[in-house]
């Protein structure tokens, strides 16, 4: 559900001098298109907050005057624009580089550090319905997630349409222990929705693999080794959006940055990565052969069957050659002017066709 948000918005303007410069871009507050949901969380508890900006300015006075407690503010944003973001770069101190890549989107998977804060960059997966999509649709469906963790802040910037962190927000707010964690909690919360997405993912592509083993060695076709292709490609695609974040997740729970209880989670979030990566390799290692079993199986097919046509025209030819010799219309002919001449003929491409077709199917021709 979208919170509507009761400080005024502010419009983007443009600002041109009189020698017609080009334009400067003013940051704005996130509109309510793009952002999501926003909350102050103070020891566990939501804490209401009419606006980011009185959300910010709760969260800081509490940890001023408890800084026992956890306190900080989650923003979630979804497909922003620019000025949208550079606004919560300029409140939260975000670092310009962090921001330009979460404006632009399509980055790599990393982890980054800036100073006292993370920069996360999650590639999300969904596994696309097997009604809604054809023979050449996509079968993975990709997009990310972009999170900025500071002491007192987590900026979530979501590209595409699947993978919504509503029930991760959810989940969280139902349990304080969990809110509690601080901004490092929510980091692990999300880093292990999305892993658990590419778990889910894996398994639904080995299932695929599988029944495209299945159809190869029952009957194979063109169609078949299409659907492998698209299977090899979408591997590579999941391979991709998890391969590059095994390392640097292995490495996130040594960092100082995160909280020694919250080191043993990071952790059990780099198991999971790395039993999906090794599903990945297996997966894509299975494709490999697959293929190559296919594109044998098709070569195998294709000789039987230039065989079967070889041994029908070696059958054929008999007779052919036997009426040519016969149509050449010579007078002096043997068995021409016979009465027993023409059954003798047709009686001797019968044998010869008989012979020849049984020694065929002897050698498995036919």
């Amino acid at each position: 559900m979208r919170s509507a948000t009761l400080f005024p918005r502010i419009t983007r303007a443009v600002v041109r001098t009189e020698t017609a410069l080009p334009e400067k871009r003013i940051a704005c507050v996130p509109s309510i298109n793009s952002l999501i949901e926003y909350g102050a969380y103070v020891a566990g508890k939501k804490v209401r907050a009419e606006g980011i900006e009185e959300a910010v300015q709760l969260v800081r006075a509490h940890n001023d005057s408890s800084p026992e407690t956890s306190a900080y503010v989650w923003v979630g944003l979804y497909e922003p624009e620019a000025p949208e973001v550079e606004w919560l770069a300029e409140t939260f101190g975000l670092h310009p580089l962090a921001v330009e890549d979460a404006i632009k989107a399509h980055q790599r998977p990393k982890v980054e550090r800036y100073g006292d804060s993370l920069f996360v960059v999650l590639k999300t997966v969904a596994f696309v319905d097997p009604e809604a999509k054809s023979a050449t649709s996509e079968i993975i469906a990709t997009g990310e997630i972009m999170v900025f963790v500071g002491p007192d802040f987590v900026v979530t910037v979501r590209h595409g349409a699947h993978s919504p962190l509503a029930d991760v927000r959810e989940k969280l707010e139902d349990k304080p222990k969990l809110l509690n964690r601080g901004p490092t909690g929510v980091l692990h919360a999300i880093a292990d929705y999305v892993v658990d997405k590419y778990l889910y993912v894996a398994d639904q592509m080995q299932a695929e693999l599988e029944d495209v083993e299945a159809a190869v060695f029952a009957e194979v076709s063109s169609r078949d080794i299409n659907r492998i292709y698209q299977l090899k490609r979408e591997m590579l695609e999941l391979k991709r959006a998890v391969g590059p974040l095994l390392a640097p997740f292995n490495a996130l729970p040594q960092r100082r940055i995160i909280p020694s209880e919250m080191r043993e989670y990071f952790r059990d979030v780099g198991d999971h990565l790395s039993r999906v990566c090794e599903q990945v390799q297996s997966s894509n290692e299975l494709s490999d052969s697959i293929l190559q079993a296919a594109l044998a199986r098709t070569n195998a097919l294709a000789n039987e069957d230039m065989r079967k046509i070889s041994s029908w025209v070696a059958i054929l030819a008999v007779p052919t050659m036997i009426a040519g010799i016969y149509g050449m219309n010579f007078d002096h002919m043997p068995e021409t002017h016979e009465v027993w001449g023409y059954p003798a003929v047709l009686g001797v491409m019968i044998v010869a066709c008989t012979l020849l077709h049984r020694a065929f199917r002897r050698n498995g021709w036919l």
